[in-house]
């Protein structure tokens, strides 16, 4: 009785040590399983490529479910797994999607992606944006952009100059961007076909291509509503119009007005000078003949030899000085009907108009020369 006892009590510890393995393997599986599922779930909640620029195009048709949208994202290679994030977006109790044609990235996050799909455009968290304000030349904008970028000014100004560079884009863009910017008399071939705007950038560190690439494609972008104007049907008008000609017309604006009411005013001032063979004396083309950005332009400074030079040479200078941006363009096609002849701007930017030059002569002793006596 004795010895069956000994084996009852050896065979209770085998039984715990058997129980004891079983719980412990259970556990480990159970951690290294829950440990897996997360680290699957989370994997699959990532973007697919955080760095891909690529635009996907998914159409969503109406009355499609989440199960629908899910399977369509993963099929077009949004996201990795469609049953993820279907579960995500139950969780956060998101289902209200709008129906539409979308361009989304693999790069897009599941937040951006269902902010995208519930409000029916594209939302993405840019790395940073670059402004570049209306009326800089292109060497100032290349030194915008270097302060935003890893573009230095040199890199930047040695791509807008490059002649293959510009030759591609005549290519790319023939009807806005024309043989007109190869006169040999024009300082840079892609002054003033950098629009002026606020740019998101989505990566870090973009090319100098991607940048440029981007302000050329705005520029193309924000004159195709004006074709009317600088491809006029009418033969006499097309030897006054031209993309070229309307861009460097609202260049001279963007740097001489102060308000939109200002440029349609002096549009209508050159416009005016123009049809009477008059020069149109605007000072920011001395300045840009010079080369210099000054507080005021002297008397000296206006008998500079250049060809941008509007005081000794009629019409407008052989291309833009500066890159103007919507309201400029709108005033060139759209200027005011006035009989003024003259324009000058006192100490406070405002300007004083005059039809006579006698006129112009007592708004200058009363707005400028009082300043400086």
């Amino acid at each position: 009785m004795f010895e069956r006892m000994l084996e009852q009590k050896e065979e209770v510890r085998t039984v715990r040590k058997i129980v004891l393995w079983i719980v412990a393997i259970v556990l480990v599986v159970g951690i290294v399983g829950g440990f897996s599922v997360y680290t699957y779930i989370k994997g699959a909640l990532q973007p697919v490529d955080p760095d891909s620029e690529k635009v996907i195009e998914v159409e969503i048709p109406i009355g499609s479910g989440l199960d629908t949208i899910s399977e369509k994202l993963e099929k077009s290679g949004i996201i990795k797994s469609a049953r993820i994030f279907k579960y995500y977006a139950k969780v956060n109790n998101e289902a209200d999607f709008q129906a539409g044609t979308y361009g989304l990235s693999q790069s897009m996050t599941p937040d951006e992606l269902i902010e995208s799909l519930k409000t029916g455009v594209v939302y993405r968290t840019p790395a940073f944006t670059l402004v570049i304000p209306e009326g800089l030349t292109l060497d100032q904008i290349a030194e915008k952009t270097s302060e935003k970028t890893t573009i230095t000014s040199e890199q930047f100004m040695e791509y807008v100059t490059d002649e293959q560079v510009i030759a591609e884009y005549m290519t790319k863009y023939p009807e806005v961007i024309t043989d007109e910017i190869l006169n040999e008399n024009i300082r840079y071939a892609l002054e003033g076909y950098l629009f002026p705007a606020t740019y998101p950038f989505y990566e870090e560190k973009p090319t100098v291509k991607e940048v440029v690439d981007t302000m050329v494609d705005a520029t193309v972008q924000n004159v195709i509503p004006y074709k009317s104007y600088w491809a006029p049907e009418d033969d006499k008008l097309k030897k006054s119009r031209s993309v070229h000609k309307m861009l460097t017309f609202a260049s001279l604006l963007e740097k001489e007005a102060t308000g939109d009411t200002d440029r349609q005013t002096i549009a209508s001032i050159f416009n005016n000078r123009i049809a009477q063979d008059m020069p149109l004396q605007t000072d920011p083309t001395v300045l840009y003949a010079l080369g210099e950005h000054k507080a005021r332009v002297m008397n000296e400074d206006l008998k500079v030899d250049n060809v941008y030079n509007t005081y000794k040479n009629k019409g407008l200078p052989p291309g833009p000085i500066a890159n103007a941006g919507t309201a400029s363009l709108q005033a060139t096609v759209e200027p005011s009907k006035t009989g003024y002849l003259f324009f000058l701007a006192d100490k406070d930017g405002k300007n004083h108009y005059a039809k006579t030059y006698e006129e112009h002569l007592k708004n200058k002793a009363e707005f400028i020369d009082s300043q400086y006596k």
